[in-house]
């Protein structure tokens, strides 16, 4: 215990009071040297008159003798005894004392309390009664303050003790450092900001999903500003007594203004600055009064100078409007999940001081974590360690480092659970047909990994790691995970002939992906464009409440009807692909019932005579809305490919994570990344044709091409699926500034082969599909013959990344549309952030 908090505490300086009193009493006791016998012994010294002297003390009741002749007492010969009598034989005790023979002197002893030791006696049990509540009220823990400071701000102040962390200890958040950064250069070299008239930002707001590093940017800023940094929590505000909170806002920026220039930090700022006039508080409620304390502080009619009040949040849409204008909130930064390269950067920083063995690649693992937060990632790192302790290894190896990623996203191995021979083969066709189900769609992220093995409360999972971070998602894309969810039940129908319990979670995910293209991303032709339903919530509640239902009975159960009909379409669609291929099914089970996991370079052998599917549907709902025939824009790179000129190819050719590298964890690591000029430095010139706007300000080089397993699926329209004329060219009338595109096979949106755009409106394009259409019937599966093509007509730079589906749509409250790695697992339902999906049972499926 600290010795100065030691010092403070009252209960030891009463103890050591009376320790004190109880020494001065021993040391000025003047019996001290008697020993203490029974009435009936010191009566027998006075009638055998064995007595010099007596002292008889009236209010002790005590007599004190000292004897002629010594005698025994307790085995030791004394000539002092010392005697108790009672009150009523005080008088006797007297009369006997003074009629012994021979006595030489015998006194009495008549002791009266005084006034003042009356009153004392009376008050020191009642002040130690108030110091001890006093003592017990001062440090009850009402959020942990004191009875005479519940006023006062909690803040602390960083001192140049504390551990300090830099700018350089941050990785992953380039942008928010930058803005940051500007904040700390302002307040040290304020002079260069002034001279132009600028004012530094008022406030800054962190926002972002929870472990993205908004806490550590704050330490950052902390370890550099060189001003008083003064940091607190949102909670710290708010007590059980009514004006503490606004108390403690007037009290933390009177401290501020003291130490100006500083910083202050208010961590989970939505405690306290939720959305006002909701909930179930009026505009008593103390929070309310606490926020309007904090607003008048903020940008009152006081100005404040010199402090700047940086703060952080997960939830920026609950906070109230008026704390986030500026003036108080001059700059939101979004601190969002690192991208490719932020998370390279991230392992970088967790992996400096730990030894690692030669196979680690952390370019691999860097594709595979995609979606991790930098806690995620420093979680990973520190788990990979563990398990080399444990195995009393001396470095970490790249196993380690997979082993502990799949803690992170599915939790440990559950290595004592036992799984009937029935069960495990129901498992692996389950996982299997997602497996199977993936690898035929041609817009979903190849699959990583496939396993049997219990982990967590998942028996078993399929893997689908994305190849980027791209942040939309194509109807068909969403299409296509519909088919990869359903892949498992599929494998059951089709094998065992009944569904089990291991698809709960398959299809709660399908249920949310398909409910969110009707009703939130419009891609239902028979219900249009249009948002149905509203989250109704309460700010301070921290959660919605539920759906709003602002649309008809009527409305609602064509809504139903169309999510039953995007689901049972992929359900066909995933059973399509599987009674196609049982053979391969089949063999991908016998392999992973003896090997329980499965990697990317095993998968790529055993579906090696898998073809993509078509894509299902081209997005043909347009109405009276006849899409246009021009072609989009052409870029730089793909002009210099037209024209003849040399375009730097990457020294690195992309390969899907798992596959290509030497240690069977992805690429080679150390490689550097391509530039997307040319050798030169520049962009290609531009043709002198007039395009106003048609070509981008930079060049960008253009995604790597990705095969498909036939002709057709890759192509790139020219803007309408049709060509633009018989050799693929511009026709004319169609406007100049155009890069005619190369001669191709006519581009079909990645449709069937037989299909055509509707020239008027209403027309049909192609057969009548049931996905989210109209006619509700399913689509014809087009011939192999029309599946396949020479490979000769298909120009490689015109097929589009089919493989690389992005994983997070614009809105961070998108539902489905999430970033990360993808799992069909038995028995699971929706997890961590990174789509692992655990079942309410954990012991129901598989």
């Amino acid at each position: 215990m600290d010795r100065k908090r030691l010092l403070r505490n009252p209960l030891i300086w009463i103890l050591l009071a009376l320790l004190i009193y109880l020494g001065f009493s021993q040391l000025f006791d003047d019996t001290r040297g008697y020993s203490e016998v029974t009435t009936s012994v010191a009566l027998t010294q006075i009638q055998d008159g064995n007595v010099r002297d007596a002292l008889v003390e009236d209010r002790e009741q005590q007599l004190r003798l000292t004897l002629d002749r010594p005698i025994e007492v307790d085995g030791n010969e004394t000539t002092q005894v010392l005697a108790q009598y009672p009150a009523q034989l005080s008088g006797q005790i007297f009369d006997q004392v003074r009629q012994v023979p021979g006595i030489a002197e015998y006194d009495t002893l008549v002791r009266q309390d005084s006034f003042l030791s009356t009153l004392l006696i009376t008050m020191i049990p009642l002040a130690l009664v108030l110091i001890v509540l006093f003592w017990f009220l001062n440090n009850a823990q009402g959020g942990g303050n004191r009875v005479m400071s519940f006023g006062k701000s909690k803040a602390k102040q960083l001192n140049k003790d504390m551990p300090k962390n830099t700018f350089s200890d941050v990785a992953g958040a380039d942008e928010a450092v930058e803005e940051l950064y500007e904040i700390k250069d302002f307040l040290q070299n304020p002079g260069r900001y002034q001279a132009l008239g600028a004012k530094i930002p008022k406030g800054v707001l962190l926002y972002g999903p929870p472990g993205t590093g908004k806490t550590l940017l704050a330490r950052a800023v902390a370890g550099e500003a060189g001003v008083p940094f003064y940091t607190i929590s949102g909670s710290d505000f708010v007590e059980m007594f009514v004006g503490v909170g606004a108390s403690r806002v007037r009290d933390l920026f009177e401290q501020a203004k003291q130490n100006a220039p500083c910083i202050i930090f208010v961590d989970e700022i939505d405690a306290v600055g939720r959305q006002r006039g909701a909930g179930l508080g009026g505009g008593h409620d103390e929070r309310e009064q606490t926020l309007n304390q904090l607003l008048v502080e903020m940008d009152g009619f006081d100005a404040r100078g010199g402090i700047i009040l940086i703060a952080a949040t997960n939830r920026p849409d609950i906070l109230d409007p008026a704390l986030l204008r500026p003036g108080r909130f001059d700059r939101q930064i979004p601190v969002a999940a690192p991208d490719l390269a932020g998370r390279r950067a991230i392992l970088s920083v967790h992996s400096k001081g730990k030894p690692f063995a030669q196979d680690v690649d952390f370019e691999s693992l860097a594709k595979r974590t995609v979606g991790m937060s930098g806690a995620d990632l420093a979680n990973v790192i520190n788990e990979a360690a563990l398990l080399t302790a444990r195995e009393n290894d001396s470095q970490i190896t790249g196993a380690a480092l997979e082993e502990s990623v799949d803690r992170v996203v599915g939790g440990p191995k559950r290595k004592s659970k036992i799984v009937s021979e029935r069960e495990k083969k129901i498992t692996a066709y389950h996982e299997g047909g997602h497996a199977l189900a993936a690898w035929a769609m041609p817009d979903l992220e190849p699959v990583y990994k496939l396993t049997i093995l219990p982990r967590g409360r998942t028996g078993g999972h399929a893997l689908v790691v994305p190849e980027d971070d791209k942040g939309l998602m194509t109807r068909a894309e969403m299409i296509a995970r519909l088919v990869f969810a359903m892949g498992g039940r599929s494998a059951e129908e089709l094998v065992f002939h009944e569904p089990t319990t291991g698809a709960s979670s398959d299809i709660d995910q399908a249920t949310k992906i398909a409910r969110a293209m009707v009703t939130e991303y419009g891609m239902s032709a028979k219900l249009g464009a249009v948002r149905y339903g509203r989250e109704q919530g309460d700010p301070f509640l921290g959660r919605s409440m539920g759906n709003q239902a602002d649309y008809s009975l009527e409305v609602a159960h064509e809504i139903d009807e169309e999510v039953r009909k995007l689901i049972e379409a992929a359900h066909t669609e995933a059973w399509q692909i599987l009674n196609t291929y049982r053979d391969v099914l089949d063999d991908l089970v016998l392999e992973l019932l003896e090997k329980e996991t499965l990697n990317r370079r095993d998968l790529e052998r055993i579906f090696g005579s898998v073809e993509k599917r078509p894509r299902i549907t081209a997005f043909n709902d347009f109405g009276d809305r006849t899409p246009s025939e021009k072609p989009p824009i052409k870029t730089p790179r793909e002009l210099a490919h037209e024209r003849g000129e040399p375009w730097p190819e990457p020294e690195r050719t992309p390969t899907p994570v798992g596959s290509g590298a030497a240690n069977g964890h992805g690429e080679a690591p150390g490689l550097p990344g391509a530039s997307p000029f040319p050798a030169g430095g520049s962009a290609p010139a531009r043709p002198d044709a007039p395009n106003d706007g048609g070509y981008g300000p930079d060049p960008v080089p253009a995604p790597a091409p990705a095969g498909n397993g036939n002709g057709v699926h890759g192509a790139t329209p020219n803007g309408n699926g049709r060509p633009a004329g018989a050799d693929g060219r511009q026709q004319p009338g169609r406007g100049s500034g155009y890069a005619p595109p190369p001669p191709a096979v006519a581009p079909n949106y990645g449709a069937p082969p037989d299909w055509r755009p509707a020239t008027t409106p209403h027309g049909q394009s192609w057969p009548p599909a049931n996905w989210g259409g109209q006619q509700g019937q399913a689509p014809q599966q087009p011939s192999p013959q029309n599946q396949q093509q020479d490979p000769q007509q298909q120009d490689p730079r015109q097929q589009g990344p089919q493989q690389q589906g992005p994983q997070q749509g614009g809105d961070p409250q998108q539902g489905p549309v999430r970033n990360g790695p993808w799992t069909g697992s038995s028995g699971t339902t929706d997890g961590p952030r990174t789509g692992d999906r655990r079942g309410d049972d954990p012991e129901a499926g598989h």
